[in-house]
């Protein structure tokens, strides 16, 4: 069985998707959130986030780290300078850990998974939600993105792994 680490990076809340099985099949899921409060510094909130997500890495030991790509919008340049800085310390504690870690860019996660690379996030959840048998939302939105990010990885993994491993892919 595999097991794939996915995550949606964000400064107030990342989530954290963990979804085990092999191919099509989730076997079982876990999800949460790492949060850290608008009050703190900057390094202190990207601090909280590493160290957690080290955490839950070195106790889960994933095959695989998939997380959700950057953007920005013109609109909120600051949003996805700070994006990125998160993303950059996730795929840290990724090869602090020693895992193979693919990006996945979100409307490419939505196309994969409900069919439309513009679907809501809305409808991205109940797909989600669909594929594991779910009937409660999952809520945060952060922690459904981040599984959708753990179910492509299963999805992907052995391309993934032949990718990363062939050197195209690197963190």
């Amino acid at each position: 069985m595999i097991k794939i680490a996915g995550i949606d990076p964000g400064l107030a809340a990342t989530g954290i998707g963990i979804a085990r099985g092999t191919g099509l099949k989730v076997e079982s899921y876990s999800f949460g959130t790492i949060s850290t409060k608008a009050a703190n510094p900057l390094p202190s909130r990207l601090d909280i986030i590493f160290t957690r997500l080290l955490d839950i890495l070195q106790d889960e030991k994933p095959d695989l780290l998939v997380v959700e790509d950057v953007f920005s919008l013109a609109k909120y340049p600051k949003s996805g300078i700070n994006l990125g800085k998160v993303t950059g310390i996730i795929l840290l504690a990724g090869h602090k850990t020693g895992l193979p870690v693919a990006e996945v860019p979100v409307r490419e996660a939505k196309k994969i998974l409900t069919g439309n690379g513009r679907a809501t996030k809305k409808q991205l959840e109940k797909t989600v939600r669909h594929i594991l048998n779910q009937k409660d939302p999952i809520k945060p939105d952060h922690a459904s993105d981040a599984l959708a990010m753990a179910i492509i990885g299963l999805f992907r993994f052995d391309s993934i792994i032949k990718e990363y491993s062939s050197g195209r892919k690197k963190c």
